[in-house]
């Protein structure tokens, strides 16, 4: 039998939450049951795989409660915050895809795993923190978080503002043994938000740090690690596309590693939106000449995988 084909999975904002939707457990976990019925289909489809998540909207909620609530018990630090968004949105999934594969006469366990990102301390991202966290404000919102709580606030793509905090390079999985243990018979939720990150002291301990990984680099460190065959990453749209909202845009059905190269020096993809997906990707077919990423929307993943659809990204 040949070996079947293994993929990092990359689940973008809206697998998690749907636009004009109630920011509330309940709701997310309604999001997550649909985006589970497409994971299951492609796991139906005989691939192994591994999901990493985005944490954004849900680890900037955690971080405001316990910010609003330090008067009666302790806030909790930002990488103690991080760790709890991994658990419970690892849980939705965990809970949603389990049920999608059982309807589909799959067998297949589900873990989460609660996992460490190393990071380095000289990191330049903390001197310039770019990734957004949390939900969306007003300009004058902003301005007044910023005055009252020292938040660092900026401009989201047109939909806002909001806060933002460092984002690192992910360097190592601290917990990558154990995913390869269990990637044979098991779907592993892996490097949540990116994972926890974490920096190694002289003395062997790790600390954690105030700092939100892209998921997108996380996965595409993960797709390395564990040796994928593709890196697929999914976000809100089926390809991605040049003179984005612009009467000549053009969506890209292939990108080499160089046309992508000149697309971004071009300034053709939004940092924080497609700029880290399309950078991960062609971190992953760097390291990997013969293999290949896709970007596509959730939607559209069986047929990315499938050749019909999505933007597919490779060495040459």
């Amino acid at each position: 039998m040949s070996e079947k084909t293994k993929i990092v999975i990359a689940l973008g904002g809206n697998a998690l939450q749907s636009k004009g939707t109630a920011p509330t457990a309940e709701a997310q976990l309604e999001v997550v049951r649909r985006t589970c019925e497409y994971i299951a289909e492609i796991s139906g489809r005989g691939y192994e795989m591994a999901l990493v998540h985005g944490n954004g909207p849900q680890v900037g909620r955690i971080i405001l409660a316990s910010e609003t609530a330090k008067d009666v018990v302790p806030p909790m630090p930002f990488d103690v915050c991080g760790a709890m968004s991994q658990g419970y949105i690892g849980y939705h999934l965990q809970q949603a895809l389990s049920y999608a594969l059982s309807k589909r006469n799959r067998n297949v366990p589900v873990v989460t795993l609660t996992t460490q990102m190393v990071v380095e301390k000289a990191d330049p991202a903390f001197q310039n923190p770019t990734k957004p966290i949390g939900g969306f404000y007003t300009e004058e919102e902003a301005k007044k978080l910023m005055e009252e709580k020292g938040y660092n606030m900026k401009e989201d793509a047109g939909r806002g503002w909001r806060r933002v905090v460092a984002s690192p390079l992910p360097r190592k999985i601290k917990e990558i043994h154990a995913v390869r243990e269990l990637w044979k018979d098991t779907i592993v939720i892996t490097c949540g938000g990116g994972g926890i990150p974490v920096v190694e002291n002289a003395d062997g301990t790790t600390q954690g740090v105030d700092a939100v990984i892209d998921k997108d680099f996380a996965a595409e460190l993960l797709a390395e690690q564990v040796d994928a065959d593709i890196l697929l990453i999914l976000t809100e749209v089926e390809k991605v596309a040049v003179n984005f909202h612009k009467p000549d845009q053009k969506n890209l059905s292939h990108m080499t590693l160089a046309e992508a190269g000149t697309y971004i020096e071009e300034g053709h993809f939004a940092a924080g939106s497609m700029l880290p997906k399309v950078e991960a990707a062609m971190k992953f077919v760097r390291y990997n000449p013969s293999k290949k990423a896709i970007i596509t929307s959730l939607d559209q993943a069986v047929q990315a995988l499938e050749g019909r659809t999505g933007t597919v990204v490779t060495f040459a």
